[in-house]
């Protein structure tokens, strides 16, 4: 392990024992694995509960933890690996091959982890949203032992879920929103609308949906006829144009109607942030023009009429602000330096290398994946399933990999004008080693090099273990660079800004994995990407055709990260990723990163 020697066993308290013990039951029983072998760590977990000492550390190394009884030897082991790494590989393990969304159902009230494993294994539901539909549309009700009853009660805990407060991953919320959008745009009197608040800005997670209506009538009115609508639960601030209307299903919608000619510059307040519009304010403010909530007027009192986003900006003396830069970061000042990046757009993607297949953990084949990337306009796509130390993942020893690469020729042979690339998404070993030797990663034309395991390690110990990593010149790509899954883990510990540094100077692109529960690297550290010279891959992370789409929200991530076509290294069309791996691989005369340092 890098920097072991530094290593000390940490305290273990029963109670953070209890708890690694939990979440293997807990994610066993959501992979539908033998209840006895759960249930044996359910009983471990609560015979550590109830001890009344600080440290288990030294009732497990006297052996006096396992004649305590109901802690078998399963427990003990697990337990053993955390004082001995301060981690558990077998809890790492079944994370890792559990989809994010069933622990996103967990926080579900009144959902558990029977259930949902039955309805995964039934309806290859793995998100809040999906979810959500098939309880609306009957699927879930016709599942063996489920019934219309349950699908109501599942409905009626997704609503007590978003009654709590609690946020949506983006692409759920951007659903609700299209479905509210589309009821207020549905009112007869209502000219226009459009989402606007944190959703417009594309933030990762989601609390509510905000969404600005221009209206024909009496904006008061229009805005009363929504809040007696169907499905309302509850109206906050009746009687006048703004008001906040609950659903039944939970779904908070923030409306707010204004005249025709005020609706630009309401859906620029509403979209916010708040700190972004009082920049804005005081840019406009130092010409000699106010910005209030009513209109926009010059030094000598008369209104400004604003048609559009860009005319407010240029009342403020600011070139137009992108949504997804307005979060009081310096786009103002940049603005008005006319100095802002011209953003990455969707049609900007060339293709994409971050794929898994049949060969490991994913559910299509290589030809149904190419097939579908060709359909979105894409040139390549490159295949990058698990490497043989992610064994609970399907990874590929040496023979299927020959296999993989013979049916990628093949394929490749019925598919002029379109690439499939040899790709691989390594495990980054403890050691700070990269799965497989070198004579096998020669045979790739990329590889994305990720941390799958030791998720536990300090700082130290995790940014030595990838800086060692980008020293293999087989790295092309390192994936998923913090591995956070959105609400439901957070980031291991690892300095960014090294990590970020290093990929400028060694030439090792940084991941952006667009998988909506990852949304790693984060978007805050984009810019200093940028800033340091590493390039970022945009990356899907499928593991079906349907995760192809990932890559809108990637783009939408990056534009919010400040970046521009330049950036992003499979903006580069097939021959400029393998330049850039080859030229990788080609590397020479650099020293190894020496282990224990910090940067």
């Amino acid at each position: 392990m890098v920097g072991a020697e530094a290593y000390i066993p940490p305290m273990l308290s029963p109670r953070a024992a209890a708890h690694v013990l939990a979440e293997i039951a807990t994610l066993l029983e959501l992979r539908g694995e033998s209840r006895v072998t759960s249930h044996a760590f359910e009983t471990a977990s609560r015979a550590l509960h109830v001890l009344a000492v600080d440290d288990v550390t030294p009732l497990l190394r006297d052996g006096d933890l396992e004649a305590l009884g109901g802690i078998g030897p399963a427990a003990l082991d697990v337990l053993r690996d955390v004082v001995d790494s301060g981690d558990s590989q077998y809890l790492e393990q079944l994370r890792e091959n559990t989809p994010e969304g069933l622990m996103e159902m967990l926080r579900v009230p009144g959902l558990g982890t029977a259930k949902i494993h039955r309805i995964h294994e039934g309806l290859g539901i793995e998100t809040l949203h999906e979810l959500e539909q098939a309880a609306r549309d009957g699927r879930l009700a016709a599942l063996p032992r489920f019934g219309a009853r349950t699908a109501e009660k599942v409905l009626r805990g997704i609503a007590t879920l978003r009654e709590s407060g609690a946020r949506v991953l983006y692409p759920h919320a951007a659903l609700d929103g299209e479905r509210l959008l589309e009821l207020v745009r549905a009112h007869p009197d209502v000219a226009r609308a459009e989402v606007a608040g944190s959703l417009r800005r594309r933030g990762e997670t989601i609390g509510d949906i905000d969404i600005v209506a221009a209206t024909r009538g009496a904006p008061s009115l229009v805005a009363a006829a929504i809040a007696h609508g169907r499905g309302v639960r509850e109206v906050i601030g009746g009687g006048g144009p703004a008001l906040t209307i609950r659903y039944e299903d939970g779904t908070r919608l923030d409306l707010r109607c204004v005249s025709e000619e005020r609706f630009a510059l309401a859906l620029w307040w509403a979209t916010g942030s708040a700190m972004h519009c009082a920049q804005v304010v005081a840019a406009a403010a130092a010409r000699g023009i106010t910005i209030a909530t009513d209109g926009v007027r010059g030094a000598d009192g008369r209104t400004i009429p604003i048609a559009d986003e860009r005319a407010l900006y240029a009342a403020a003396g600011l070139v137009p602000i992108a949504p997804e830069l307005r979060e009081s970061l310096g786009e103002v000042e940049a603005a008005g330096r006319g100095t802002l990046p011209t953003l990455l757009v969707a049609d900007d993607i060339r293709g994409v290398l971050h794929c898994h297949s049949h060969y490991s953990d994913g559910a299509g084949t290589i030809g149904e994946l190419a097939e579908s990337a060709r359909a979105r306009g894409w040139e390549y796509l490159g295949i990058s399933d698990h490497s043989q130390s992610a064994f609970y993942a399907g990874g590929l020893g040496r023979d299927a990999i020959l296999r993989q690469h013979d049916e990628i020729d093949a394929v490749n042979a019925t598919m002029p004008g379109f690439l499939v690339l040899k790709g691989i998404e390594a495990d980054i070993l403890p050691c700070g080693r990269v799965d497989y030797d070198h004579a096998l990663l020669d045979r790739f034309d990329y590889v994305i090099a990720s941390v799958h395991s030791r998720l536990g390690m300090n700082e130290t110990q995790m940014t030595e273990r990838v800086l060692k990593a980008m020293d293999d010149p087989h790295v092309t790509i390192v994936g998923h660079p913090t591995g956070r899954l959105l609400l439901t883990r957070e980031a291991y510990a690892i300095n960014v800004p090294a990590l970020l540094e290093r990929a400028g100077e060694a030439g090792v692109a940084i991941e952006l994995n667009a998988d909506p529960h990852r949304l790693d690297l984060d978007w805050r550290h984009l810019r200093q990407a940028h800033a340091r010279g590493a390039l970022i891959e945009i990356g899907p992370d499928a593991h079906s055709v349907s995760g192809l789409d990932h890559v809108a929200l990637g783009v939408g991530i990056a534009r919010k990260g400040w970046l521009s076509r330049s950036d992003v290294l499979n903006a580069r069309d097939a021959a400029g990723v393998l330049a850039f791996a080859t030229a990788r691989r080609n590397a020479t005369g650099r020293a190894p990163h020496p282990v224990g340092a910090t940067r």
